[in-house]
């Protein structure tokens, strides 16, 4: 059992980070279904998941005039998208795989919300002992 209360809703809370990363990345790709050239993105989840539980991603600097910055783990896992039919003008965005993967997030990011709504319920029950 976990004996931190971080530790407790830590796995909940990196997966709606990646999640609300993945949902901007997909909205993005619909809002810009029309756009010339657009190249569709998304976020690979089990990549961003490794990488969120691991902690921030470092940047290397190899120059004494670059800045160094800690990158958000999920925006390390934002991938370029394979088009299996890209259109004349060079857009990658396909309409019905963006809404698809806009449902399929949601849902897991409801899930986890669902799943820490539970577990906050849990523990106000064995601090009052059900008042």
């Amino acid at each position: 059992m976990p004996t931190y209360i971080d530790q407790v809703f830590s796995g909940h809370e990196r997966s709606l980070a990646v999640n609300r990363q993945r949902l901007e990345v997909v909205a993005s790709n619909l809002a810009n279904a029309e756009t010339p050239g657009f190249k569709a993105r998304d976020v690979d989840f089990r990549s961003a998941m490794r990488n969120a539980e691991a902690g921030s991603v470092n940047l290397r600097t190899t120059r004494s005039g670059h800045i160094s910055n800690t990158a958000d783990a999920a925006s390390a896992a934002v991938r370029y998208r394979t088009a299996s039919q890209p259109s004349l003008d060079g857009n990658t965005v396909d309409s019905d795989k963006e809404k698809a993967a806009f449902a399929e997030a949601s849902t897991r990011y409801q899930a986890s919300l669902t799943f820490l709504s539970q577990r906050i319920k849990g523990l106000r029950l064995a601090i009052t002992g059900n008042r």
